[in-house]
C-alpha cells in the first residue's frame, strides 16, 4: 500500500495546480484581448481578480495586461495592488516583479500621484544571491524616478532635490532615468546639476557610468545647445567609452557646432576603434557638411573610408546619396572599398 502524502505535500502540489490554471487562463486572455479592440466585462473582472491575487508573478502579468489596453477603470486596483506589495516587499513580491509592472501599468494609465512615484523611487530590496545581497528594486526606482517628472504638485526645486538620490544611485537604470529626468524638469538649476554630474562623473568608478554620462551629455546639450558642446566635447579626448557616448550624444544634437567638436576629434588621430565611433556619429548628424566630408572621404580611399560606407549604409541613404557614395568608390578604384559597398550598401532588388 502506497505511503499517504504528508498534509504539506498535498497543499504544495494544490498550490502548484492553482497557479498553473491561473498562469494558463491569463495567458488564455491575453491572447483573447489581442483580437478584440476593447475588452468586455467579463475580462474586465478577471483582470480586477488577478490583481488582487497574492501571487506576485500573476499579479505582474495581470499588470501588463491592463497597461496594454489601456483599462483606466482598473486604475483603483492597480494602487491596491502596488501598495500591497510594499508590505514585507522581499516575501511577498520577491525580485520585484509585481511592483515594476504595476508602476509601468500606473504610468501607462496616465496615474498623476507623486506619492506613488517616490515610494516606487526610494526603494530598495535587498535579497539573497550566490554571493553578497542584491537589491532587486533598480528597474522600479528607474521607472518612478522618470514618471515623477510629470507629477503636479511638485515644484522644480523640490523636483530637483527629490532626483539628487537617484542621479547617484548604485543602479545604472537608475541613474540614466534620473539625468534624462532632469533634463525635462529643465531651468538653469537642472543644467549646473547635470554640469556638476558630469565633472563628477569623470572620478566615477560605477558600473555603466559611460552610459549614464551619455545621458547627462545628451539631457545637457537639450537644455543648453552649443553652450554644453565645450565642455561635452572635452570627454572625446581620452577616446574610451565615454567618449564614445559624448560623441553620439553630439551626433543626437545634429548642429553645425556639435558636428564642428566631431571633425576636430577625428582630425587629431584616433584608433581604429574609436576612429569608426566618429565616423559613425558624424553620419548620424545627417547634416549636408557632414555627408559631404564623408563622400571626400571615400572619393579619396583614406583609411576611414570603409568606415565612412559603413556609416552612411546604417542611416538608411536615399537613391541619390546610395549613388554618391558609388560614385566616389569608383573614383577612388579600389577594391577595398568596392567589398565595402557590397556588404554595407547592397543592390536594392528591382
Amino acid at each position: 500500500m502506497p505511503p499517504k502524502r504528508s498534509s504539506r505535500a498535498a497543499s504544495s502540489a494544490s498550490t502548484s495546480r492553482g497557479f498553473d490554471k491561473e498562469l494558463a487562463e491569463l495567458e488564455a486572455l491575453a491572447e483573447a484581448l489581442r483580437a478584440v479592440p476593447a475588452p468586455d466585462p467579463a475580462q474586465i473582472e478577471h483582470l480586477r481578480k488577478s490583481l488582487g491575487h497574492r501571487n506576485n508573478f500573476l499579479v505582474s502579468k495581470a499588470a501588463r495586461l491592463v497597461a496594454d489596453a489601456e483599462l483606466s477603470a482598473l486604475l483603483p486596483d492597480v494602487l491596491a495592488a502596488y501598495g500591497r506589495f510594499f508590505i514585507d516587499a522581499a516575501k511577498s513580491d520577491p525580485k520585484c516583479w509585481a511592483k515594476e509592472a504595476l508602476a509601468k501599468a500606473l504610468v501607462r494609465l496616465e496615474h498623476r500621484g507623486k506619492d506613488a512615484y517616490l515610494h516606487g523611487m526610494r526603494h530598495h530590496q535587498m535579497e539573497a544571491s550566490w554571493g553578497p545581497p542584491v537589491d532587486t528594486a533598480g528597474a522600479l526606482r528607474g521607472t518612478c524616478t522618470h514618471a515623477l517628472v510629470d507629477c503636479p504638485g511638485i515644484s522644480d526645486a523640490d523636483l530637483l532635490e527629490a532626483l539628487l538620490e537617484p542621479l547617484t544611485d548604485t543602479d545604472k537604470t537608475v541613474r540614466v532615468e534620473a539625468a534624462r529626468a532632469i533634463g525635462q524638469v529643465g531651468g538653469v538649476s537642472a543644467a549646473l546639476l547635470l554640469r556638476l554630474r558630469a565633472l563628477l562623473g569623470y572620478e566615477m568608478k560605477q558600473e555603466g557610468e559611460p552610459e549614464v554620462l551619455g545621458a547627462v551629455f545628451s539631457s545637457l546639450l537639450g537644455l543648453e545647445g552649443a553652450q554644453a558642446i565645450p565642455l561635452v566635447a572635452k570627454a572625446l579626448e581620452e577616446g574610451d567609452d565615454t567618449a564614445a557616448e559624448a560623441a553620439f550624444a553630439l551626433a543626437d544634437a545634429r548642429t553645425p557646432e556639435a558636428l564642428a567638436a566631431l571633425l576636430k576629434r577625428l582630425r587629431e588621430g584616433a584608433d581604429a576603434w574609436f576612429g569608426g565611433v566618429l565616423v559613425s556619429a558624424i553620419a548620424l548628424t545627417r547634416l549636408p557638411e557632414a555627408l559631404e566630408f564623408l563622400i571626400a572621404t571615400i572619393a579619396h580611399d583614406g583609411r576611414e573610408a570603409p568606415g565612412a560606407i559603413e556609416a552612411i549604409g546604417r542611416i538608411g541613404p536615399n537613391a541619390e546619396l546610395r549613388a554618391r557614395v558609388e560614385q566616389a568608390a569608383e573614383q577612388a578604384d579600389s577594391e577595398r572599398l568596392r567589398k565595402a559597398l557590397r556588404q554595407h550598401l547592397p543592390a536594392i532588388p528591382e
